[in-house]
């Protein structure tokens, strides 16, 4: 009895140690960022103003995931926040008008991104600035 009691303690604590948890929700860190817009003329020849996003999406992709697993929206300064993070590697963007006239997006829109990884629990990430166009 001690033996099989020996064997399945030792089990669970080796499966508590070796789990490693995947980028996502349920750590103790943080990507704070900002969005800040470069508004053009219709065909992009002109800067006509820029300031911080107000209210603009931003979304988050956990790891290697093919589609968004979360969005926020900017405060009225332009900052943005994803808490509770484990560590891993992860892609942050904004959509942007595309100012190419090569090739252009058929939506006329492109995302911007980022990427940040995650390699301390309990620490805030300053992700780089985004600049979009309007």
């Amino acid at each position: 009895m001690k033996i099989l009691l020996t064997f399945f303690l030792t089990v669970l604590i080796s499966m508590l140690f070796s789990c490693k948890k995947d980028e996502g929700p349920g750590g103790t860190s943080n990507i704070i960022g900002k969005v800040w817009v470069q508004d053009y003329s219709n065909n992009f020849t002109v800067l006509t103003s820029e300031y911080w996003a107000e209210e603009e999406n931003v979304y988050i992709i956990y790891g290697n995931d093919t589609i968004y697993s979360d969005r926020t929206k900017t405060t009225y300064n332009g900052s943005y926040w994803f808490q509770y993070l484990h560590e891993g590697t992860y892609t942050i963007y904004a959509y942007s008008n595309d100012s190419s006239t090569v090739n252009p997006s058929p939506s006329g829109r492109i995302p911007v991104k980022v990427k940040v990884t995650i390699d301390k629990s309990g620490v805030d990430y300053i992700a780089p600035q985004l600049t979009i166009f309007y």
